[in-house]
């Protein structure tokens, strides 16, 4: 089956145009279903193309003479979007010329320009990126927010349920997702009134919204294997993913260290080498990266901006399975089951009376 293609931003992330088209190319070789439209400086692209003959008749070359820096703030982004390789690629995607966009580069540029761009769905509020964490269990975890939205009330975090529960269906195929809220205890009476309110809709509305809910998890369980989605605010949320990065990186570089020691501690690295380089593979930022945008009009993926080659084929192929499972259709239809607005919640700023 062809997919619809996928718009790249060719300049994101720290190598851009090379590592961009070469983790392109790479997911290519592995399904050859995917056709790619590349946005960005048309010279340095074919170039890079040069290397892989196999993408020749599956990418077509967008130029654009801009470029969105990682040190540009979200209203200098979206005042240059029309111009820049990032813009351009979401712009795809409105214009029905893409089914979706990859890009690597700023994040607050990225969901500034995708919000304007392609707005909001009905029945949500605010847009939320999501990513898939490792775990001890048989399934990745969908986390979000993840820093798209700083302060969160109920209703946003009732949405972001109902958003994460669709992309956990489409990544485990458990469909009803075993689901928590981020806090910090699991007792009813901890933690925000807003936890505590979005706490008790998603009680009520488990069995229309198909999702195992059972109260609050703890960031010591993140990883534990016994929940498929985690819905927290993008401040909390943010802070916890780069605590399990950092954490994985420390146990690395632990490894590495301990095992430099000594000669003895090297020959124990040579025994122990398959466990190690298991380790190794669990706990690589690329085999899991592709974070996504969810509740736009159309799928955006961020890719980490350090990712390597393989990194960016992953995010290109979690963006061909939200295509080709409909994520986007899969979240309006959940909205609908629960009311023609999405939620008994009011907004926040809604007036009371």
């Amino acid at each position: 089956m062809t997919l619809p293609r996928i718009a790249v931003d060719a300049m994101g992330g720290d190598e851009g145009v090379r590592v961009m088209v070469e983790g392109a190319a790479l997911a290519r070789r592995r399904h050859d279903r995917f056709k790619f439209l590349f946005a960005g400086d048309s010279k340095r692209i074919e170039a890079a193309l040069a290397n892989h003959p196999n993408m020749r008749s599956a990418c077509e070359i967008l130029h654009a003479d801009d470029v969105i820096s990682g040190e540009d703030k979200p209203g200098q982004a979206l005042r240059r979007a029309k111009t820049t390789s990032m813009g351009m690629a979401i712009n795809a995607v409105k214009a029905g010329d893409a089914g979706a966009a990859v890009s690597a580069g700023n994040t607050g540029a990225l969901m500034a320009i995708s919000k304007v761009s392609l707005r909001t769905m009905p029945g949500i509020d605010r847009p939320a990126l999501a990513a898939l964490l490792p775990t001890l269990g048989d399934n990745d975890v969908v986390m979000l927010d993840l820093g798209a939205n700083t302060e969160c009330d109920a209703r946003n975090l009732v949405q972001f349920a109902v958003m994460g529960a669709a992309y956990s269906r489409v990544v485990t195929g458990r469909e009803a997702p075993r689901l928590r809220l981020l806090n910090i205890g699991t007792e009813e009476i901890k933690g925000t009134d807003s936890l505590r309110t979005a706490a008790a809709e998603l009680k009520d509305a488990a069995d229309d919204l198909s999702i195992s809910f059972d109260g609050f998890a703890e960031a010591d369980k993140l990883c534990g294997g016994d929940v498929d989605v985690v819905v927290t605010d993008g401040f909390s949320g943010n802070i916890a993913l780069k605590a399990v990065e950092g954490t994985a990186r420390f146990v690395g570089d632990l490894l590495r260290r301990s095992f430099s020691s000594s000669l003895r501690s090297k020959f124990g690295f040579l025994i122990s080498r398959p466990a190690t380089e298991l380790l190794k593979h669990h706990l690589d930022p690329n085999n899991h990266n592709g974070a996504v945008f969810l509740g736009l009009n159309g799928i955006v993926v961020k890719s980490h901006g350090s990712a390597n080659a393989a990194g960016v084929a992953n995010a290109v192929a979690v963006t061909a399975r939200l295509l080709e499972e409909n994520v986007t259709e899969r979240i309006t239809a959940d909205l609908a089951r629960v009311g023609a607005d999405g939620l008994r919640l009011r907004r926040s700023d809604e007036d009371p009376s």
